[in-house]
């Protein structure tokens, strides 16, 4: 019996390795009659990915390798050995190390202190509202506790600011005109209540200068910075309490016999008490101990600064010109002798309106709040603004820097730029908030000006 030759495999034995057109017929093929479409199908979709993918990965070595060649010729120092071509690379390496830390310490203290600020600037926020919030509603619930309030609040806010300013070397604030006056009305309330004496001095004083100090030296209400609300504490209460307990107290005759001995002012009788006696007294005190005893050479010598001194250098303001054209050796007298008239001039609307009107004197109220309120609002959009403004530009600039640091450098540049990249300086720490105060208790100056000095008053 005839063997039969041996059947052929359907595939030639390079059908894996040749494309499909090569793929070798037999008569057995006619087997698989959609064999040839779907493994045509097949080949052409991996051989086009296979393609794509050699064509990247060649795009992508040869920018390694121009990247690498460039990066040799940056780093070719003409006429320097290898030693100190090694030598120069660490030295820059340490540079960048060394920066490199410094920044990451600079930014964690920043933060550090920039949380504390914050935390601080809500709780002073916080407070100056509810505090506000509180003083309405008292005065409409009882307003016979309204000079509690005060003498509450007072003893917390006053202690803090004479430990505050000791610590700066600003005590020789502490002794102008209103903290004196501050401390007479404590007095009053609690030690002489039947003295009328005390009582139309405290009147004219708070209704006067420390009132009108609120306009003269640009109060304003920021809630946000625990100075200014401290400032505007001093100057706002005094004439409000008294508003209150000669015109709201229920039966304040009884808690104050001094209203019972007082129903009208005498204008020259309570002018000469508040501006003649009171006032005089107090500035002839401030002049022995400021001015003409050993305390005058730390003043000179910029140690120390007082109201007549910040006033002196203050040459943009009315008053620092006018005292600058006076002789030096009259320049205290001619400021406690217009600091007088002042005071008389500031005290005209509390003997002749104030004390006989509630109306009058709630208007008055009204519009020394009003004044606060529209330099807070300037404050927070003018200064506010302007540095949002700065922060803008820095974030610019620091964009314009990147940017010129990321454009590749030509390969006949001079300087390499891993040279130009490491010496650039790190960027400045982020400052404050004017929340600061503008603020920041915490990062002021020993010897410098208190900020919103402006707010400090000699009335």
């Amino acid at each position: 019996m005839a063997s039969s030759p041996p059947n052929s495999p359907p595939f030639g034995k390079g059908y894996f390795s040749a494309p499909f057109e090569r793929f070798i017929r037999d008569e057995n093929s006619e087997q698989f009659p959609g064999a040839l479409t779907l493994l045509d199908t097949v080949e052409t979709y991996f051989d086009s990915h296979v393609d794509l993918i050699q064509r990247k990965l060649q795009k992508h070595s040869d920018r390694l390798i121009m990247k690498a060649d460039l990066k040799l010729k940056d780093l070719r120092i003409k006429d320097l050995s290898s030693p100190v071509l090694a030598e120069n690379l660490d030295r820059e390496f340490k540079r960048f190390k060394l920066k490199l830390s410094t920044r990451v310490t600079s930014l964690s203290a920043s933060w550090q202190s920039s949380k504390v600020v914050r935390t601080r600037d809500k709780v002073s926020f916080f407070f100056g509202v509810m505090t506000l919030l509180f003083s309405a509603l008292i005065v409409g619930m009882a307003p016979q506790w309204v000079h509690v309030a005060y003498t509450i609040i007072g003893s917390y806010l006053l202690p803090l600011r004479v430990y505050i300013y000791k610590k700066r070397d600003w005590h020789y604030f502490l002794f102008d005109l209103c903290y004196y006056v501050n401390v007479l009305n404590f007095l009053f309330f609690w030690v002489f209540p039947s003295s009328p004496t005390l009582f139309v001095a405290c009147y004219l004083l708070s209704h006067g200068s420390v009132a009108s100090a609120v306009i003269t030296w640009r109060n304003s209400l920021v809630f946000h910075d625990r100075d200014k609300v401290t400032t505007l504490f001093i100057h706002i209460y005094p004439p409000f309490s008294f508003t209150v307990i000669r015109h709201f107290y229920p039966n304040a005759e009884l808690r104050f016999p001094a209203l019972a001995a007082v129903p009208q002012l005498r204008p020259l009788h309570a002018l000469l008490l508040s501006g003649g006696i009171c006032k005089p007294s107090f500035r002839l005190f401030f002049s022995i101990i400021f001015v003409y005893v050993d305390r005058r050479a730390k003043i000179q010598s910029g140690q120390r600064t007082t109201s007549l001194s910040y006033l002196l250098n203050d040459k943009r303001g009315a008053i620092g010109r006018a005292l600058s054209a006076i002789p030096p050796e009259r320049r205290e007298a001619s400021f406690m002798g217009g600091q007088f008239v002042y005071a008389l001039l500031t005290e005209m609307p509390a003997v002749f309106l104030l004390y006989d009107s509630p109306a009058w004197s709630a208007g008055f109220l009204l519009f020394i709040f009003s004044v606060t309120v529209w330099n807070g609002g300037a404050f927070y959009i003018e200064v506010f603004g302007r540095k949002f403004e700065r922060e803008l530009e820095a974030l610019r600039k620091e964009i314009a820097a990147s940017a010129a640091r990321s454009t590749p450098t030509t390969p006949d540049s001079d300087v390499p730029p891993l040279t130009l990249d490491l010496q650039l300086e790190a960027p400045s720490s982020p400052t404050l908030s004017d929340s600061s105060k503008s603020d920041s208790d915490a990062q002021q100056s020993p010897n410098s000006q208190p900020q919103g000095i402006s707010e400090k008053k000699d009335s």
